[in-house]
């Protein structure tokens, strides 16, 4: 930082709107909708020169600042994380926190504060996880929704305008903390080792895979393969391609007239009988059942 200079803000181009606390109590905190999780305030600070803010007991909210371009550093409780272009940084609620623009190449940003029981969750999540930053590109689909819900809450403070920004919030929040989610899908250059073994999965629905065959494609062993993929994703690597298995089942017993036989053939299950207990044990339902059902 430059001397002495330091702004809270006061820069060319910002944007920025503080929610009344009237509405936010009466509106959003008691809705059995937003109030799992909403904007409190939101705003947008280009080429912040000196910019710099402290909060020794931190605030009231969540903030989620993104780094659009140029960079900086915040500090949370003693340790210094640097910003740069495309990064994004969460910072909880109550916690001593200091911010600042690069004095040579001034940040751009996008910022939210935000409240809520899921927002409480979210941050828990990030906590555990030791998740407090990461790297969510270059904007794209997350500035596309920051702008529709920017431009919504510019409009006033309506029932249905808070409920569609805040719910537009949720699918932001998604963007940048799975940011590798939220790309072209068909990006190779993306992909880690779980999306590739997922992709495998999907490409290879009627065929049985060993575990070595999935972690040889991610050219990983399989005891550390299978590792990352539960961490990942909550689940083993072939209960979660059984379960795509079942997904496929179900269309087939929804949309065609194949038999159960020929439906466990076509996923690669030779056993008939074994397919039906992997489908009662995933669905809570026979195949039989389950067409019946669906037919009703």
């Amino acid at each position: 930082m430059n001397g002495n200079i330091k702004k809270k803000e006061g820069f060319q181009g910002q944007k920025a709107i503080v929610i009344p606390k009237t509405v936010i109590n009466n509106r959003c905190a008691r809705n059995a909708v937003m109030g799992n999780m909403y904007i409190t305030n939101i705003g947008y600070y280009p080429k912040a020169q000196y910019h710099y803010r402290e909060r020794l007991h931190g605030a009231d909210q969540h903030i989620l600042i993104y780094c659009h371009e140029g960079s900086g550093s915040i500090q949370l409780d003693k340790t210094e994380h640097p910003l740069q272009a495309g990064d994004f940084f969460l910072i909880p609620g109550k916690t001593r926190h200091a911010y600042g623009a690069d004095e040579h190449n001034p940040w751009t940003i996008y910022w939210v504060h935000f409240k809520g029981i899921a927002a409480n969750e979210i941050i828990e999540m990030c906590k555990k996880n030791n998740r407090w930053k990461g790297f969510a590109g270059a904007g794209g689909k997350s500035l596309e929704l920051f702008q529709e819900i920017y431009s919504q809450l510019e409009r006033g403070y309506g029932t249905d305008t808070l409920l569609y920004a805040n719910m537009c919030f949720w699918h932001f929040l998604g963007t940048v903390l799975f940011h590798e989610k939220a790309t072209n899908p068909h990006d190779v250059s993306n992909k880690n080792a779980v999306d590739k073994a997922i992709d495998l999965f999907s490409s290879n629905i009627d065929k049985v895979l060993t575990l070595e065959e999935i972690a040889a494609a991610a050219n990983l062993s399989p005891a550390h393969f299978s590792t990352i993929f539960k961490k990942k994703t909550g689940f083993s690597p072939i209960e979660y391609f059984n379960h795509l298995k079942i997904q496929k089942a179900c269309q087939y017993l929804q949309f065609t007239n194949l038999l159960v036989k020929e439906i466990a053939q076509a996923l690669g299950i030779q056993d008939q009988y074994y397919f039906s207990r992997l489908f009662t044990r995933v669905m809570g339902i026979s195949p039989n059942d389950y067409r019946e059902k669906r037919n009703q």
